[in-house]
């Protein structure tokens, strides 16, 4: 019989649209490293660092939000929202009400890019927001979730973050 996974242990890797043409889409822009290796990239950084990742990803705006809304109660996630952070405020909703760390990742340089893409209505309730540093970024962002859930352990068990 196996046991249920520590939930306070795991951390949602959850990409938006169009990011399941990784590899493929604007090498230029995105590399030329697909989602799959992104995610087993994650999920073996994740192993060494004692957390379990789940990935998934979605076109649908909605699914995102039910993805997000699953991961109460869990260490946190990485979230790639892609076009949906320059203007979904039902993501950005979502964030905000599932208290626990999101950080916010993108391939590209956002500010070296189109002048819309340079506001996201998503990262001003995200933990952390990664940028311009390529699929690397993904496992920054990790890093970061889990140094904010460690943060937010240490102030609700009244020890000092730091």
């Amino acid at each position: 019989m196996t046991s249920m996974p520590d939930r306070s242990r795991t951390v949602l890797l959850l990409n938006g649209p169009n990011l399941n043409l990784l590899g493929t889409r604007d090498p230029a822009q995105y590399g030329t490293t697909t989602l799959e290796e992104v995610e087993r990239r994650v999920t073996d950084l994740g192993g060494e660092l004692g957390v379990r990742v789940v990935c998934a990803q979605s076109n649908s705006e909605g699914e995102m939000v039910d993805r997000i809304h699953g991961a109460r109660g869990w260490a946190g996630v990485v979230l790639n929202p892609g076009a949906y952070a320059h203007y979904s405020i039902a993501l950005r909703d979502a964030i905000e009400a599932v208290e626990v760390p999101v950080v916010e990742v993108h391939i590209s340089n956002v500010y070296a890019r189109e002048r819309f893409r340079h506001t996201s209505v998503t990262a001003p309730v995200a933990a952390g927001y990664v940028a311009g540093c390529g699929v690397f970024g993904y496992e920054l962002a990790l890093r970061a979730v889990l140094r904010r859930d460690a943060e937010r352990e240490e102030v609700s068990d009244g020890t000092r973050a730091g």
